[in-house]
């Protein structure tokens, strides 16, 4: 078979220049270790809206990274989940469409050295180029581009309590967190059309199925990189049991995720030259960056019981599942049709112009599995959500063993700033349930519970609860050529390979102030260009 580019993961960013390129002319092989749609029942309700919570946590589609014991969080190990089906964390995630601020790009494009091409203004045509918005148009957004972007499905009694709760404590209501500001409150859009998920592999892959030049390869897991006189050539790759190598033509475009990216350029000999020779590999780019810098999102919860039944909870057991599967199918609408976060906040709460935190509003209790001590009930969860941490983590390789998972240290609240933020997010969150909205509504606090209002107590709640907002980047990133911890050059061009380049979020030098998805999307837009010799 032959090939021009081999894409390594088959996930949106994959999906994107996959796309672009199959309609340039050009010949793609998408090679994607996981199946190319969930199977059994998940193929059925991973389109609906509700039921993403039922595809992660460790099921065949998602597989789940326990991080070293994290030692600001005395020695918890809050895992992280990858996406390992066709189309990645668009087939499994809550389908929040955020592209983060305006000033996250020109950091990056000030970062990277001005007129390097990341500005939000260059970057802006490359979201609006992809998206179908079904209700915001021009100057921000895109009406006819195969993404559809939409209003939440359904919106709880408790969600609006919310949105009425934030403006009595003063934020302004925003009808477009991806407009001309990201400050207020209000209901974020979805990657949904007529109340069923969009993934990138229905908006770019689906429409490119009859053609020949694109060939997707699921099932097949790619053990390394061929690098032949300093160039990427191919890859090695096993499927159905056999070990294959696949040649292309042009390039090689690394689209594997935010912990398979690095961990596949350290096998193929691409990474810190110590780490590589301990682990027996050859050296063949001696790179400082790779796994280095990584970042997440993580938030903390305040939780608290409604005096009466509300929101989400219940609503998928016994009768009520059947009543409300029965309305979606008939009329795409009720609780199914909702992804169960339909708002949120953005502020600083150290009253800045620029929001450092996301604070997510959620209609029920909601608690990661290793949270002890408060049971499921009617009930308000505010996570505080923290955009910008400064704690830097890394991704290691556990084993020169391609199918050992690598080891991951997400570093959570690393740096005292960030703990700081959240806690300042835990007193906002108390702030708003206080507020008439809301307070008339609540029983009672649960976690961290009322006792608890010192800085002392607060921070060993955050500890005991944070959790990621499953967004990792940065551990192959985009630098200035003085940059020692660069992986790629501003055409995400791996230095010292040539014909190899990262087209995930990998390569974000920072992360952005909101879900990733879209953002993932648009930096494989502009890879394309980039790689088509395009403007952009």
């Amino acid at each position: 078979m032959r090939t021009d580019y081999i894409i390594v993961g088959g996930g949106s960013s994959a999906s994107v220049m996959a796309s672009r390129l199959v309609t340039a002319g050009h010949r793609v092989t998408i090679v994607e270790r996981g199946p190319a749609r969930a199977r059994g029942l998940r193929r059925f309700y991973l389109p609906m809206p509700a039921a993403w919570m039922k595809g992660i946590g460790g099921s065949p589609v998602v597989e789940m990274h326990v991080p070293v014991p994290q030692t600001h969080l005395d020695g918890r190990a809050p895992a992280i989940g990858q996406a390992a089906m066709l189309g990645g964390g668009s087939s499994v995630n809550a389908m929040v469409y955020m592209r983060g601020q305006a000033q996250d790009y020109d950091d990056w494009d000030q970062m990277l050295g001005q007129g390097s091409g990341w500005s939000h203004a260059q970057m802006l045509p490359h979201f609006r180029g992809m998206e179908h918005n079904h209700r915001f148009g021009a100057p921000f957004h895109g009406t006819d581009g195969p993404l559809h972007v939409s209003d939440p499905g359904a919106v709880a009694d408790l969600t609006q309590a919310f949105l009425l709760a934030a403006q009595e404590h003063g934020l302004p209501f925003n009808p477009d967190f991806n407009g001309a500001r990201q400050t207020g409150v209000g209901l974020m859009q979805t990657t949904t059309r007529n109340a069923r998920r969009c993934s990138a592999v229905e908006a770019f892959l689906d429409p490119l199925a009859a053609d020949p030049r694109l060939t997707i390869l699921t099932g097949s897991t790619v053990t390394r990189i061929l690098i032949e006189d300093g160039r990427a050539v191919g890859v090695v790759l096993r499927r159905d049991g056999q070990d294959m190598t696949f040649r292309a033509e042009a390039e090689v475009l690394l689209a594997a995720g935010s912990f398979a990216t690095p961990k596949l350029l350290m096998l193929s000999g691409i990474g810190p030259a110590d780490h590589l020779r301990a682990h027996g590999l050859p050296v063949v780019a001696d790179l400082a960056g790779v796994g280095q810098n990584l970042q997440d999102h993580h938030e903390v919860p305040v939780v608290a019981a409604t005096r009466r039944p509300m929101g989400y909870f219940g609503q998928d057991k016994g009768w009520r599942m059947l009543r409300n599967g029965l309305q979606y199918l008939l009329f795409r609408s009720g609780p199914v049709a909702s992804v169960g976060v339909e708002a949120c906040a953005f502020v600083d709460p150290d009253g800045g112009d620029r929001p450092t935190l996301q604070m997510y509003c959620i209609p029920t209790v909601y608690l990661d599995g290793d949270v002890i001590g408060v049971r499921p009930t009617h009930g308000l969860t505010i996570n505080a959500c923290l955009l910008r941490p400064k704690a830097r983590g890394t991704v290691r390789l556990r084993s020169a063993d391609p199918w050992a998972q690598p080891l991951i240290d997400n570093n959570y609240l690393g740096d005292p700033d960030d703990l700081r933020l959240e806690i300042a997010g835990l007193r906002l969150a108390r702030d708003i349930m206080a507020a008439a909205s809301l307070a008339g509504l609540l029983e009672k606090e649960l976690l961290p519970g009322p006792e608890i209002a010192d800085d002392a107590g607060l921070a060993a709640h955050c500890r005991r609860t944070v959790k990621t907002n499953w967004h990792p980047v940065g551990t192959a990133r985009m630098g200035h050529p003085d940059d020692p911890l660069a992986v790629t050059d501003t055409r995400l061009r791996v230095l010292g390979v040539a014909g190899l380049r990262v087209i995930d979020c990998s390569a974000m030098p920072r992360i952005p102030s909101g879900n990733t998805n879209a953002p993932a999307m648009a930096l494989a837009s502009r890879a394309a260009a980039i790689v088509l010799g395009q403007s952009g």
